[in-house]
């Protein structure tokens, strides 16, 4: 399975920590705005490009409302990846929060 987390539990937790930052939306959100270090695998393109993702270090994923995010976790939790963390509040709950965004 996977563990929801916010913004804030996000920012404390993976401050300083490595970790993989995976924005499962499609290309042209991503590049509208996106949070800091978040690396675009789209949805859409998430089972054809699963390999680019270590399986042995933290993922976090997020999307525009935690939904496909969500999604994605799942899925890495049925391909047997363990350490895995969904933004529930997506970029929009970042950017509500005044957090910063690159690409903007």
């Amino acid at each position: 399975m996977y563990s929801d987390i916010n913004s804030e539990e996000y920012r404390d937790q993976f401050a300083t920590s490595a970790h993989q930052f995976i924005d499962v939306r499609e290309e042209e959100e991503h590049a509208e705005g996106h949070i800091p270090g978040a690396v675009n695998i789209p949805l859409s393109e998430f089972m054809a490009r699963v390999d680019e993702i270590d399986e042995d270090a933290p993922v976090v994923l997020v999307c525009n409302t935690g939904v496909r995010s969500a999604q994605a976790a799942l899925y890495l939790a049925s391909m047997g990846y363990e350490d895995i963390y969904n933004l529930e509040e997506g970029t929009k709950g970042w950017m509500k929060k005044g957090y910063a965004v690159d690409g903007a």
